[in-house]
């Protein structure tokens, strides 16, 4: 029973994850012209993205697995919703292609940091909190009104998020910058440590 209320959290984010191809699907496979079916999945999901963080905080059942999935379930579902509302030609193509470049540099920059210092992967700040609850209504909003909003409008509400994404992309690299230059150091002392620790070593004659 332990170890179920310890995977809670990540089962959680698992079946967000699990949702992003089904959502998709649904999106794709809804003839109305608002798809309710794939709306709810969406908001589940969304649901879901607070309810495993506060879990895992309220009762300290953080893992370095569910560090991987949470944020990863986020960053796939966003993907999904903003390239279905792309393509439905809600919002304009560059919206989700700014997204797309910034999710997979930072992805790139985590696994640097991650092989190189033997790191875990920076967690998001609370810029990037804000944006991914911003990136979620947008996203409710735009599926909900796509027949009522005008273009302009839309394009405004997608650009809200897209600038606090581009805020917290900004803070990110300083994060990393920072973990790559400590990473630096702290290899540089341990080669210097035992540089000093062999010469001490008594020689054999």
């Amino acid at each position: 029973m332990k170890k179920l209320i310890y995977n809670i959290p990540n089962l959680i984010s698992g079946v967000r994850i699990a949702l992003v191809p089904v959502f998709i699907a649904v999106y794709l496979l809804e003839k109305t012209e608002i798809k309710i079916t794939a709306i709810i999945i969406y908001a589940a999901a969304g649901v879901s993205d607070f309810l495993d963080g506060y879990i895992a905080r309220k009762f300290k059942l953080t893992t370095k697995l569910g560090k991987v999935l949470d944020p990863l379930g986020d960053k796939l579902m966003m993907v999904s919703a903003l390239v279905m509302i792309t393509v439905d030609r809600i919002i304009p193509f560059w919206a989700a292609a700014a997204v797309i470049i910034k999710e997979a540099m930072m992805g790139i920059g985590g696994l640097i940091i991650s092989r190189r210092n033997n790191k875990d992967i920076p967690p998001s700040n609370i810029i990037g909190k804000i944006s991914t609850v911003l990136f979620i209504a947008a996203c409710l909003t735009l599926m909900l009104l796509r027949g009522i909003l005008s273009m302009t409008v839309r394009t405004v509400i997608i650009v809200i998020p897209v600038a606090f994404m581009l805020v917290a992309f900004g803070t990110y690299v300083n994060t990393y910058i920072t973990f790559m230059n400590r990473g630096r150091a702290e290899n540089l002392a341990l080669a210097r440590a035992e540089t000093a620790a062999q010469a001490a070593e008594p020689r054999d004659r």
